[in-house]
C-alpha cells in the first residue's frame, strides 16, 4: 500500500504542474485575445496609428498577422476611395466650368440677336459664332464621354496591323482645309512600307488630337513634319511643328486632364492630349513630348512591339 502511495505522489505532482501550466497558458491565451480584440476595436473606431501588439509564435501570432494584412488592405482601399472621390469632385467642377463658359456666351449672343432687329448681316455673324460655340460644346461632351469610357475600362481595343501611310493620310483629312487656308504645308517621311499594331479608330482619335494641337501652334506658312521610323523595340510617329515650343513649366503637366499651358489658346479645353495619352496607354504605347533644338515642339507616338514593354508617358526638355 505504501509503495502504491509512493508511486502516486509523483503522478499527482506532475498532474498539478501540468494543470498549473494549462491554467497559466489559458489565462495568457485569453489575455492575448482580449488585447488583440481591444486593438482591433481601436482601429475600427478610426485610430490613425495602424499597429497591433507583438505576440509569441502560435495561433494568436498567425491570427494577428492575417488581421494586420487585412486591415492594411482595407485602409488602402479606404484611402483610394477617398482620393477617387476628391478627383471626381474636381473633375465635375472642371467639367462644369468648361461647359458653363460656352453656354454663357450662347446666352449672351441669344440676347444680343434679339436686340439686333432685322439687320441680316449682324444676325448672320452672330449665328455663325453661336454655331461655333455649339460645336465646341459638342466636341467637349464627346471627348468627356470617351474619357469616361476609358476610365471605366469599358473600351475593348481591337488591335490589328495597319498600313502607316494610309493611316496618316486619313488622320490628316479633317485638317486639309485648315492647312490650305493658313498656307501651311505638311510633309510625311518614312511611312511607306511601315505598319503599326493598334486599334484603328481609337488610335486615329489620339493622333488627330496631337495633329490638331501641333497645327494650332504652327504659324501661317509654317510646316508640319511627320517622320516615321521603326526598330526592333517600337514603331514611332514623330510630329514636329514650328511653333513657340513648350514651356519647361508646362512639360510635366502636359498630359494632365484640363491642364492648359501658358501658350494655350482661348478655345482649348485641356483634354485632347490627355485623351491621346489614355488611348496610347491602353494599347502598349507611349507619348513623348519634347522641345526641338531648332525651335518648335515634337510629339513622339510610339507603338511597342513587345506586350510587356513599359507603358508610361515621358517628358523631355
Amino acid at each position: 500500500m505504501e509503495s502504491e502511495i509512493l508511486y502516486l505522489i509523483p503522478a499527482a505532482a506532475a498532474a498539478c504542474v501540468f494543470g498549473g501550466l494549462y491554467v497559466y497558458k489559458m489565462r495568457k491565451y485569453k489575455r492575448s485575445l482580449k488585447q488583440l480584440s481591444s486593438e482591433i476595436d481601436r482601429i475600427l473606431h478610426g485610430e490613425e496609428e495602424l499597429s497591433l501588439g507583438s505576440y509569441e509564435e502560435g495561433e494568436i501570432a498567425i491570427l494577428r498577422d492575417e488581421i494586420y494584412k487585412m486591415t492594411v488592405r482595407l485602409r488602402e482601399q479606404s484611402e483610394k476611395l477617398t482620393k477617387d472621390k476628391g478627383i471626381l469632385a474636381d473633375s465635375l467642377a472642371d467639367i462644369s466650368h468648361q461647359i458653363r463658359t460656352p453656354l454663357t456666351t450662347l446666352n449672351l449672343m441669344t440676347a444680343r440677336m434679339m436686340q439686333e432687329g432685322e439687320n441680316p448681316q449682324q444676325r448672320k455673324k452672330i449665328l455663325c459664332e453661336m454655331n461655333r460655340m455649339q460645336e465646341r460644346i459638342d466636341w467637349l461632351i464627346t471627348a468627356l464621354l470617351k474619357l469616361s469610357k476609358l476610365d471605366a475600362g469599358a473600351v475593348q481595343m481591337e488591335r490589328r496591323m495597319i498600313d502607316l501611310s494610309d493611316f496618316l493620310r486619313r488622320a490628316l483629312e479633317p485638317f486639309e482645309i485648315q492647312i490650305e487656308l493658313r498656307g501651311q504645308t505638311c510633309s510625311i517621311e518614312g511611312a511607306k512600307g511601315l505598319t503599326i499594331y493598334a486599334d484603328e479608330t481609337w488610335t486615329l482619335e489620339a493622333v488627330q488630337n496631337i495633329l490638331k494641337n501641333s497645327l494650332e501652334y504652327t504659324p501661317p506658312e509654317g510646316m508640319l513634319l511627320i517622320t516615321c521610323c521603326t526598330n526592333p523595340l517600337y514603331t514611332e510617329i514623330a510630329i514636329s511643328d514650328e511653333g513657340p515650343g513648350i514651356s519647361p513649366e508646362d512639360l510635366p503637366h502636359l498630359f494632365e486632364r484640363f491642364y492648359r499651358g501658358k501658350n494655350a489658346s482661348a478655345a482649348s479645353f485641356g483634354i485632347g492630349l490627355s485623351l491621346a495619352q489614355m488611348i496610347m496607354n491602353r494599347q502598349n504605347g507611349i507619348i513623348c513630348a519634347e522641345n526641338r533644338k531648332e525651335g518648335g515642339s515634337c510629339f513622339r507616338v510610339r507603338f511597342y512591339n513587345r506586350m510587356d514593354s513599359l507603358c508610361s508617358v515621358y517628358f523631355f526638355v
